[in-house]
C-alpha cells in the first residue's frame, strides 16, 4: 500500500480550471524560536532506527493539511513544525518522473546524462542536477524556491530561470517556471529543482512558514521588513503595497472583514483537494492538437501515450488519472470529425477507433476502483451518460448493431437468440462503463479471494457453498467472464497487482470446470453431431477481439507477475527501444496441493483457452478486424515465452483438451459454419509443438485447415439465430469483411506444414489433401505451389523431390481450377507450371503434353507449354538423350495437331512450327490449315502462314494459301491506308514470281476483293515493271518477256484500276473541301498515268475531264484548277 495514506487516496471529480495554489488563511502561529536552517542528521537514517519525531511527522506529513494540525493542537513545538514541513515534499522519484515524462517507471540514482536540450524533460533535468545547475535552493514552509541555469549552447546563450513549486502532503500542487513552459508534463527546471530537494535535504535552507516569521516580529521590525521588502521590488510591488495600504486603513474595507491574512507558504487548507499539479489547460489543448492531425505525424502514438500515463496515474492511486481521463474525453467528444462522419455516413476511420476503444476501456478501469465513493460514482456514471447520449458518440461496434451480452450476466451463454434482437438498445463506447456503474466489491466471497491467497472451501459446506469452490477447494469467481476479466483489469490498474493475481487464478479455475463439463456434455452428444457433421452450439461472444479484451487482462496480469527485471530496466530511455521481456517461474500461492504450478503456466493456459474458444463471427467490418487484430496481438506475447518442459506439458494438454472439445473448441471436431477460423492461432501452436510432438503439432494443423464458411452447402441442422440466417440466402458469405485476410492465414498454417514437412512423403501427402479440400482460391493455392517449389530447390543444395512433387501437384490444380475462369496472372501461372514440370523431370513434361486439355486452352499448349518444352534451354536443363528427345517431341507433336483441331485460328501457325521436323506431322497440319480456311479463319491469319509457308520453301503452298486469304478480303475505295495493303501486294508480287498462269489466277481475285484505285494502280505497275516466273520453279520454263496491259490477264486489272479511279473521283468530289483541291489535282494525275496505260487512254482520260467539268461546274475554282492542268 501507498505510503503515508495515500491508499485511501480517492478519485474526485476535477478541479476548475487555474485554481489557485493553497493560499490559506493564518491569523496566529504557536510562540517559535529561532530561525536557523534544519539540516537531518547525516546518514542517521541508515546508522539507527528512525526517530519518533520523525516517524510522526512522516505519517501526519503525508495525510493532514497543516491547518488541521493547527487546529488539533494549541501549540505545536517548533521542531514538530520543521519535521513535518520537511516531510511534506514528495519522497519518491517515481512521481517525479511519472509527471515529467510519458514513459512508465522510476529512474535508476545515476541514470547515465543524455547530451544537453535532448531527450524527455525527466532526463535532462537529471542531466542539470548533475552539472550542479541547481543554485539558490530555499524552502519556505510549503514552498520551494530556487534557480536553474541553463548552459549555453551553439545557437542560445546561458540561462538562469527562477522556479517555484508549492507542495502539500507529499504532493507538488503548483509550478512556476521562468522559461514559460507550455506542455502538459513539468520541464526540465521544475525536476531538477524537485530532484535536488529530494536527493539533497540536508542542503536545502529550511524555513517555517512565512506568517510563523511575522508573527515573531515587533511593530518595528514588520515596518522595517515592509520597507525594505518594498525598496527591494518598488517597481513591481508599489501600486500594489500602496492599494493594500488603503485598504487596511479604511475601516469598512473587504480586508478588513476577514480575520487573518493569506500566507502561500502555510501549505493547504483543509477543504482543499489534494492532488499533484496538472495543466488542464495544456491537456486540452495537446489533445485537440493531436486529434486535429488525425492519426498522422505520431499523433495516434502520442494520444496512446496519454491513455498509458491515464492507466500510471491509476497504478499510483492518484486522483489526477480520472481527472485527465475526463479531459481527453471532453477533447474526444468535442472532435469536429465525429459529426462530419455521421452526416457522411462514413465509419470512423481504424486508427480514431482503436483510440476511442481504449477510451472505453479505461473507463471501465476508473469505474470499477474498488476504493472510490459513491458520490464518484454517481458523478461518473452523470457524466458518461451524457456524452453517450450526444448523437455524435461512437458506437461500441462501428456502424453495426451490438448482440454481446450486458455486462452483469452471469456466464452461462445461450445459444439461442431472442426475436427482439433486431430491435437492440443503442451502446456507445460508454455503455460498458456505465454497466459497469452497477458492479460492487461488496460480495463476501470476492472479498474473501481478493484478500487471501489460502482462502479454501471450509470443511462443512453450506447449502449453495458447493458452487464457489471446485473438487479441489480452491474457489470458484462465477462470473460473465469479461465483466471478472474488467475486475481483474481494475483491480490490477488501481496497483493491487497481489489482488488482481489471486482474482485472475479463481476465474481460471472456474473456466477449467466449464471446460471439463462442456466436455462431458459433448460425449453424451458426440455421435449425434459427428453424424450430422455441424453444431448449433458456439458463443455469441468471443473473448478474443472482445471490447474489454478479457484473455488479453489476464495475460498480462499473470506474465506481469513472472517478469525478470534487469539492472536498471526502469531507466527512461531516449531512443524508446523495448528489449524482449524475460519471464521466470513463480509458483502459484494457494492452499491447493499442486505444487507444480506456476503463474507462466496459468498465462500460457488462459491465452489457450480464449484462443480455442469457439465463436460466432461478429458482425461489422470493424469488430472482424478487431478479432484478427487481437489474436495477432496475443500470439505476438505467446512467442516472448521461453517454452520450456512446465510449458510445453501446459500446451501438450491444453491441445489436446482443444481437439476433444468439440463444439465448444474451435478445433473441436465440429464446428458452427460461421465460427471464426483458427489459422493464425494453429499456425502458433504447431511451430510451438512440433519440436516436441510432431504427431500432436501435424492433428492440429490439419483440423484448423478447414474454413466451412466458404463451403457451397451449409450442412443440414446448420441453424442459428434468425439475424444470421439472414445472410445465408443472398451470397454465401455476405457478412465476412476480413475473409481475405483469413484466406491468407489459411494459406500461410498450410505453407508452414509444407516446409515443416519436407523429405516426409507420407505428410506431404497428407497436407496436399487438406490444402486441396479446404484452399478455395486458386491464386494462394498458385501462391503455396511457389512457396513449396522454392522450398524444394534451395540455391545451395539438391532438390527435395517429395516436395517438389507436391509443388507440382498443387500447380496442376491451380492449372484446372483456372482453365475456364478469367485469371490476369494466368500466363505467369502457365510459365511456372512448365518450369516446375522441367524441374520435376521428363515424365511430369510428358504427362502434362499428353493431358494438355484438362490443364490449357489450346494456344497456352502450342505457344507456351510445347514451345517450352521443345526449346534448346529445356533439353540441355534436363541432359536428354536421344530416345528422351524423340518422346517429346513427339508428345509436343501429337499435343500440336490436337490444338490445330481445336483451334485453328489460334494454334494453326504454331502446330506447323512445332511439327516442321516431322513430314507427316508436318502434311496433317498444313491439310488442317487448308480445311478451316474457308470457315474458321481470317484473312490476317491466312497470310501470316502463308508467309511462313514461302519463308519454309513452300512458294505454291503460300500461294494457295494466300488465295484463299483473298476471298476473306474487302478494300474499299478509300482504304488507302489498310494493314491488309501490304499482304495484298506480297501476295501479288508471289504470284507473279510463279509466273502468267498464277498472276491469271490471282488477278480476278484482286479485282473482286480491291476497289481502292490506288493499291490497284501500285500493284498494275509493279506487274508490268519485271517478266513473271522469275521464282525458278523446278520444271517451268520462263520466257523472260514483259506483260502487255492489252492483253490477259493484265487488261482486267487495267480495266479495274481505270474504273476505280472514275468512281474514287465522283465519291471524293461529292464532298470535297477547298484546302483538299490542291490534293485533288495530284490524284487526278496519277489516275491520268494509270489511263495512258490503255491503247486509247488520252482519249478516255479527255472524255473523263469533260464529263468532271460538266457535272461539277458549279466548283468554279476547282475546275478552274483542272482545266489549268488538264486543259
Amino acid at each position: 500500500m501507498a505510503e503515508g495514506g495515500e491508499g485511501e487516496e480517492l478519485l474526485r471529480p476535477p478541479l476548475p480550471a487555474g485554481a489557485p495554489g493553497p493560499k490559506r488563511l493564518c491569523s496566529r502561529a504557536c510562540p517559535a524560536g529561532g530561525t536557523g536552517a534544519v539540516h537531518p542528521r547525516p546518514g542517521a537514517s541508515l546508522l539507527q532506527p528512525e526517530s519518533l519525531l520523525d516517524a510522526a511527522a512522516k505519517r501526519v506529513a503525508g495525510s493532514w493539511a497543516f491547518e488541521r494540525v493547527e487546529g488539533r493542537f494549541q501549540r505545536i513545538p517548533e521542531p514538530v513544525q520543521r519535521r513535518i514541513v520537511y516531510w511534506s515534499f514528495p519522497r519518491s522519484e517515481r512521481q517525479i518522473c511519472m509527471y515529467s515524462s510519458f514513459q512508465p517507471g522510476p529512474p535508476p540514482p545515476a541514470a547515465p546524462a543524455a547530451p544537453q536540450g535532448e531527450g524527455l524533460p525527466f532526463r535532462r533535468g537529471i542531466r542539470l542536477l548533475e552539472t550542479g545547475a541547481v543554485d539558490n535552493v530555499l524552502q519556505v514552509g510549503f514552498h520551494l524556491s530556487g534557480t536553474v541555469t541553463e548552459p549555453a549552447t551553439a545557437t542560445e546563450p546561458e540561462m538562469t530561470y527562477k522556479v517555484a513549486i508549492s507542495f502539500d502532503r507529499c504532493k507538488i500542487t503548483s509550478v512556476t517556471c521562468g522559461c514559460g513552459n507550455k506542455d502538459i508534463f513539468y520541464c526540465a527546471h521544475v525536476v531538477a529543482l524537485s530532484l535536488y530537494r529530494i536527493r539533497k535535504p540536508d542542503q536545502v535552507k529550511l524555513r517555517l512558514p512565512i506568517s510563523e516569521t511575522l508573527f515573531q516580529m515587533n511593530r518595528d521590525q514588520l515596518q522595517k521588513f515592509v520597507q525594505y521588502l518594498i525598496t527591494a521590488h518598488h517597481t513591481e510591488v508599489l501600486p500594489t503595497a500602496q492599494k493594500l495600504a488603503d485598504e487596511i486603513l479604511s475601516s469598512n474595507s473587504e480586508i478588513n472583514q476577514v480575520h487573518g491574512a493569506p500566507d502561500p507558504t502555510a501549505g493547504a487548507s483543509i477543504d482543499d483537494e489534494n492532488c499533484w499539479h496538472l495543466d488542464e489547460e495544456q491537456v486540452r489543448e495537446q489533445v485537440k492538437l493531436f486529434l486535429s492531425q488525425g492519426g498522422y505525424y505520431g499523433s495516434g502514438k502520442q494520444l496512446n501515450s496519454m491513455f498509458a500515463k491515464v492507466r500510471e496515474m491509476l497504478r499510483m492511486r492518484d486522483s489526477n488519472g480520472a481527472r485527465m481521463l475526463t479531459l481527453i474525453t471532453e477533447q474526444f467528444m468535442a472532435d469536429p470529425r465525429l459529426s462530419l462522419w455521421r452526416q457522411q455516413g462514413t465509419g470512423i476511420t481504424e486508427k480514431c477507433r482503436q483510440l476511442w476503444d481504449e477510451l472505453g476501456a479505461l473507463w471501465v478501469c476508473v469505474v470499477l476502483n474498488p476504493h472510490c465513493k459513491l458520490e464518484e460514482k454517481s458523478c461518473w456514471l452523470r457524466q458518461l451518460r451524457k456524452w453517450g447520449e450526444m448523437d455524435v458518440c461512437p458506437l461500441e461496434d462501428g456502424n453495426y448493431g451490438n448482440e454481446l451480452p450486458n455486462i452483469t450476466n452471469a456466464l452461462t451463454q445461450s445459444s439461442g437468440h431472442s426475436q427482439d434482437s433486431l430491435a437492440r438498445p443503442r451502446r456507445t463506447v460508454f455503455t460498458r462503463a456505465i454497466e459497469g456503474c452497477d458492479l460492487h466489491w461488496q460480495d463476501s466471497h470476492l472479498q474473501r479471494i481478493i484478500s487471501s491467497d489460502f482462502y479454501v472451501s471450509p470443511s462443512y459446506q453450506r447449502e449453495g457453498e458447493s458452487l464457489l469452490f471446485n473438487s479441489q477447494g480452491q474457489p470458484l469467481w462465477l462470473e460473465h467472464v469479461p465483466t471478472a476479466c474488467a475486475r481483474v483489469d481494475a483491480l490490477r490498474s488501481h496497483g493491487y497487482p497481489r489482488e488482481a493475481l489471486r482474482l485472475t487464478v479463481a476465474i481460471i479455475n472456474t473456466l477449467r470446470l466449464q471446460q471439463q463439463r462442456q466436455l462431458e456434455i459433448y460425449k453424451h452428444q458426440k455421435k449425434e453431431l459427428l453424424q450430422r457433421g455441424a453444431t448449433t452450439i458456439t458463443n455469441l461472444e468471443g473473448w478474443v477481439g472482445h471490447p474489454l479484451n478479457p484473455i488479453g487482462c489476464l495475460f498480462l496480469t499473470l506474465t506481469e507477475a513472472c517478469r525478470l527485471e534487469e539492472e536498471n530496466c526502469l531507466e527512461i530511455s531516449d531512443a524508446g527501444d523495448s528489449k524482449p521481456p524475460v519471464y521466470q517461474h513463480v509458483p502459484v500461492v494457494t492452499g491447493s496441493q499442486d505444487g507444480d504450478e506456476s503463474y507462466l503456466s496459468l498465462a500460457l493456459e488462459v491465452a489457450l483457452m480464449g484462443m480455442g474458444q469457439q465463436r460466432v463471427m461478429p458482425e461489422g467490418l470493424y469488430a472482424q478486424d478487431k478479432v484478427c487484430r487481437n489474436e495477432e496481438q496475443i500470439i505476438a506475447r505467446l512467442q516472448d515465452l521461453e517454452l520450456d518442459a512446465v510449458l510445453v506439458q501446459t500446451l501438450r494438454k491444453q491441445c489436446i483438451l482443444l481437439l476433444e472439445g468439440g463444439p465448444f473448441s474451435g478445433l473441436g471436431e465440429v464446428i458452427h459454419r460461421e465460427s471464426v477460423p483458427m489459422h493464425t492461432f494453429a499456425k502458433y501452436l504447431f511451430s510451438a509443438l512440433l519440436p516436441h510432438d510432431a504427431d500432436l503439432a501435424y492433428k492440429l494443423a490439419l483440423r484448423a485447415m478447414r474454413l466451412p464458411v466458404l463451403e457451397t452447402t451449409a450442412p443440414s441442422g446448420d441453424v442459428t439465430h434468425p439475424h444470421h440466417l439472414v445472410s445465408v440466402v443472398p451470397s454465401r458469405y455476405p457478412r465476412w469483411f476480413t475473409l481475405g485476410h483469413l484466406e491468407s492465414q489459411q494459406c500461410e498454417l498450410a505453407s508452414t506444414m509444407l516446409t515443416a514437412a519436407k523429405g516426409d512423403m507420407l505428410r506431404l501427402r497428407t497436407v496436399l489433401e487438406a490444402i486441396q479440400k479446404n484452399i478455395h482460391s486458386s491464386s494462394l493455392i498458385f501462391k503455396l505451389a511457389q512457396d513449396a517449389f522454392k522450398i524444394a530447390t534451395p540455391a545451395d543444395s539438391n532438390s527435395d523431390t517429395t516436395l517438389l512433387n507436391v509443388a507440382l501437384e498443387l500447380g496442376l490444380q491451380v492449372m484446372r481450377m483456372t482453365l475456364s475462369t478469367l485469371n490476369w496472372r494466368r500466363r505467369e501461372m502457365v510459365r511456372w507450371l512448365v518450369t516446375c514440370a522441367t524441374e520435376v523431370g521428363v515424365r511430369a513434361l510428358v504427362s502434362i503434353l499428353q493431358s494438355w486439355y484438362s490443364l490449357f486452352t489450346p494456344t497456352e499448349a502450342t505457344s507456351i507449354v510445347a514451345a517450352t518444352v521443345m526449346s534448346h534451354n529445356t533439353i540441355l536443363r534436363l541432359s536428354l538423350d536421344y530416345p528422351q528427345r524423340e518422346e517429346l517431341a513427339s508428345c509436343a507433336r501429337t499435343l500440336a495437331l490436337q490444338c490445330a483441331m481445336k483451334d485453328p485460328q489460334n494454334c494453326a501457325l504454331s502446330a506447323l512450327t512445332l511439327c516442321e521436323k516431322d513430314h507427316i506431322a508436318f502434311e496433317t497440319a498444313y491439310q488442317i490449315v487448308i480445311d478451316a480456311a474457308s470457315t474458321g479463319m481470317t484473312y490476317t491469319q491466312l497470310f501470316t502462314i502463308a508467309r511462313y509457308m514461302e519463308h519454309r520453301g513452300y512458294p505454291l503452298r503460300a500461294f494457295k494459301l494466300a488465295s484463299l486469304a483473298m476471298t476473306h478480303l474487302n478494300l474499299a475505295y478509300n482504304q488507302d491506308t489498310h494493314p491488309a495493303i501490304n499482304d495484298v501486294l506480297w501476295a501479288c508480287a508471289l504470284s507473279h514470281s510463279l509466273g502468267k498462269n498464277e498472276l491469271a489466277a490471282i488477278i480476278p481475285l484482286v479485282v473482286k476483293s480491291v476497289h481502292c484505285a490506288t493499291v490497284l494502280s501500285d500493284i498494275l505497275r509493279r506487274c508490268t515493271m519485271t517478266a513473271p516466273g522469275l521464282a525458278g520453279i523446278p520444271g517451268r520454263r520462263n520466257s523472260g518477256k514483259l506483260m502487255s496491259t492489252d492483253k490477259a490477264p493484265l487488261r482486267q486489272l487495267l480495266d479495274a484500276t481505270i474504273s476505280a479511279y472514275i468512281n474514287t473521283t465522283h465519291s471524293r468530289l461529292t464532298h470535297i473541301s477547298p484546302r483538299h483541291y490542291g490534293e485533288f489535282i495530284e490524284f487526278l494525275s496519277k489516275a491520268r498515268e494509270t489511263f495512258l496505260l490503255a491503247q486509247d487512254g488520252h482519249i478516255q482520260f479527255a472524255q473523263f475531264i469533260d464529263n468532271l467539268k460538266q457535272i461539277y461546274k458549279g466548283k468554279k475554282k476547282l475546275m478552274l484548277l483542272v482545266r489549268e492542268r488538264f486543259g
